[in-house]
């Protein structure tokens, strides 16, 4: 099962990933036409809208992955695909209805994200327009995501991945075709650029909703709801099957909102805040954009480690979970809060000595940009932590306990946001953030810890010796970056930077694995696969 478990998520890291880089490369042409003032207006209308599309599929697909699994588990496939069915009719009406009323609410959103005192009526109009354009996607996204689920739930992990990456291509595509044909082509505005960029979500959906409906043509007759239970059919009535998969959905709905949510806090206080501190509307504007859409989205590349986790774990854990195999939950959690750290931790600690040229391959250097992405850079192992921790309590079924660990980071990161803000600016924000989830993980910890009988001993050791590991690597991306310096100046262009990353990263992920290899550690987290590497276990065989 382990190893089940790590192949279901290679198989989603990899579309996920894939997914991530296009979504980074993408900007590099997107910023160029659109700058600060086009990436504020884009993410001042997509944070609403990922907090709908959570409404909107109200944690079903998540819920559908832990339910179906769990049935199958129990020989009980008809009932599965009973749910799915059904599933998909709530999904098209909860899709409707989100978008309707994102469409209509609009206004009143743009005006409470904005400082309403300062901003003209022109920015709210703006805002309101790219919400507008951008809730068309909610009538197709929750449909995909549900089918989603019921291929997790059965460890078919291909169709999302697949699906994933088509997605984004259709999103891309469409984005950057619309935003030069309107800037360059037609002579438009920027605000009918950024409407249409945001309109590339429903394009993009409709892109992945056609891979998963092909996967579902050819699988149809082999899945495994499809089989002929080992058990009658439960007799149990659709509203208390759906009243079952609600008390599921309701946390994955929580959960899934927990980064839009610290987005929104950001939203609503960030700005005004800003703005009485004495900064400017552009420079507000700018600092916003650094922080809650290029400096996020460049993290978010690590994040995709743990979304991945999280969807196998789930299905994973609760089977296991539902068969008594506590030695398995164990070695699950062990297996995946490892593997975060050994990858994640040396990510962070290189974005954090690259952010410079980092910055000026995707973006445009910036001083202030490249010290806030410094400051940004080790919250992605806080939201990798997070995001696994809720995917536990909730696959051992503690889903109160995951909605509980958010609500207190955000009670957390709501209280102190406004007045960090004030004291440090963009820094302000993001050390809030990392207050709000660092609780959260503490508190998941103490949950797993109790209610999984899990020891964090192992972890905790193997933390030390990855973080030694971490800081030899540091050392030689710093001296390699001294001395690629001088003959490279990364800030003359995307070239010289992205060649400058080469050589850094290279050499760093060189170290660190040779490290891994000879302490065999690489053997300890991911198994006899990687055996065949230690000239000990050569001798013996």
């Amino acid at each position: 099962m382990s190893d089940k478990l790590l192949k279901g998520t290679f198989i989603l890291t990899l579309g996920t990933y894939i997914s991530r880089l296009l979504g980074i490369i993408y900007m590099v042409p997107f910023f160029a036409m659109v700058g600060n003032e086009g990436t504020f207006l884009y993410q001042m209308g997509y944070t609403p809208y990922v907090i709908f599309l959570s409404i909107a599929t109200a944690g079903f697909p998540m819920a559908v992955s832990k339910f179906v699994s769990k049935y199958n588990s129990m020989g009980d496939y008809q009932t599965s695909l009973r749910m799915f069915r059904n599933g998909m009719i709530v999904m098209l009406l909860m899709g409707l209805a989100s978008f309707a009323a994102l469409y209509y609410l609009a206004p009143d959103i743009a005006q409470a994200s904005l400082d309403s005192k300062k901003s003209p009526i022109e920015d709210i109009e703006n805002v309101t327009y790219v919400i507008r354009m951008l809730s068309v996607a909610l009538i197709i996204v929750p449909i995909m995501a549900l089918i989603r689920g019921f291929f997790q739930g059965h460890q078919m992990m291909g169709p999302t991945s697949v699906s994933q990456v088509v997605e984004q291509l259709f999103r891309i595509i469409f984005l950057l075709a619309s935003v030069y044909a309107v800037l360059h082509i037609y002579d438009g505005s920027l605000v009918t650029a950024i409407g249409y960029a945001t309109l590339a979500a429903a394009v993009g959906a409709a892109g992945g909703l056609l891979v998963l409906y092909a996967y579902w043509r050819k699988r149809r007759h082999t899945l495994e709801a499809m089989k002929e239970n080992t058990i009658p059919p439960s007799d149990i009535k659709m509203r208390k099957l759906f009243r079952e998969l609600l008390a599921y959905s309701l946390p994955f709905v929580f959960v899934g909102l927990a980064i839009p949510l610290y987005q929104l806090i950001d939203q609503d206080s960030m700005y005004p805040a800003l703005t009485e501190k004495g900064y400017t509307l552009k420079e507000s504007k700018d600092i916003f954009a650094y922080v809650q859409f290029q400096g996020r989205s460049l993290i978010m590349i690590l994040v995709s480690l743990a979304t991945a986790f999280g969807l196998t774990l789930v299905p994973s854990i609760t089977r296991a979970f539902t068969a008594g195999g506590m030695r398995q939950v164990h070695q699950q959690i062990n297996q995946a809060f490892q593997i975060i750290m050994f990858l994640i931790l040396p990510a962070s600690a290189g974005m954090i000595i690259l952010a410079g040229p980092i910055y000026k391959l995707f973006f445009d250097y910036s001083q202030e940009a490249a010290w806030l992405l410094q400051w940004q850079a080790p919250s992605a192992l806080l939201f990798c932590y997070f995001t696994v921790n809720a995917a536990i309590l909730q696959g051992i079924n503690k889903q109160k306990l995951a909605v509980i660990s958010l609500a207190v980071g955000l009670i957390v990161k709501a209280a102190v946001n406004y007045p960090l803000v004030l004291w440090l600016g963009g820094e302000g924000s993001i050390l809030a953030t990392s207050l709000g989830f660092a609780v959260s993980i503490l508190y998941g910890f103490a949950m797993i810890k109790r209610h999984a009988k899990f020891s964090m001993n192992k972890f905790f050791k193997r933390t030390i010796f990855i973080l030694i590991l971490t800081v030899m690597m540091g050392i030689i991306v710093s001296v390699v970056q001294s001395f690629a310096e001088i003959f490279i100046n990364f800030k003359a262009g995307k070239v010289q930077a992205g060649f400058l990353l080469a050589l850094t990263i290279g050499g760093g992920a060189t170290a660190y694995l040779y490290g891994a290899y000879k302490s065999r550690l690489l053997e300890k987290l991911f198994g006899s696969r990687f055996a065949f590497l230690n000239r000990k276990n050569k001798g013996k065989a």
